[in-house]
């Protein structure tokens, strides 16, 4: 299923706080206007020297964290990221998706290019014919572009997301 480009779109740019920030100030922005939100943004967990530096999915519409790290990494790779947590935080939006106006999910990930992680949530969104903000680091942008070849690709900017959901409401 391919969606237009304006219902789906990726902010692109390096992974962590910056990027999650946009999209909850853009979320604080919605809801305030009176937009449904659906979805999750990742927050830090603050410890130094790991490989990834989510350590929750915070759902957007009930506050629910979603731990999704590990203290220690498996033996078999250095990531610290937990993919039960991630799938954890992913089953619970499922339901939301049919009452929000738009979902905003964290990251389209290497989880979602293996179809694992918040990949249900994604799909359940484009198969409802939800929009969909998220973000992507340049690591799995051909996975996203398989994914999503009609995506529009954003920049990190606040105007960029702002004119994206205006295009949207538009429609």
């Amino acid at each position: 299923m391919s969606s237009p480009a304006s219902e789906i779109a990726a902010i692109v740019g390096p992974d962590g706080t910056t990027t999650q920030a946009l999209l909850s100030d853009a979320v604080a922005a919605w809801r305030t206007a009176g937009v449904k939100v659906g979805g999750v943004i990742a927050e830090t967990h603050g410890i130094p020297d790991r490989t990834c530096g989510a350590g929750l999915l915070r759902d957007i519409a009930t506050g629910q964290p979603y731990k999704i790290y590990f203290l220690t990494a498996p033996s078999n790779t250095s990531c610290h990221l937990d993919a039960a947590g991630v799938e954890a935080a992913g089953d619970g939006l499922l339901e939301q998706i049919k009452d929000s106006d738009v979902i905003v999910l964290s990251k389209f990930g290497k989880l979602e290019a293996m179809h694992q992680g918040l990949a249900s949530v994604f799909d359940a969104a484009r198969a409802a014919g939800k929009p969909i903000l998220t973000t992507i680091s340049e690591r799995q942008h051909d996975a996203w572009r398989a994914y999503a070849p009609d995506a529009a690709t954003l920049p990190p900017d606040a105007a960029a997301l702002q004119a994206w959901w205006q295009s949207v409401q538009g429609r």
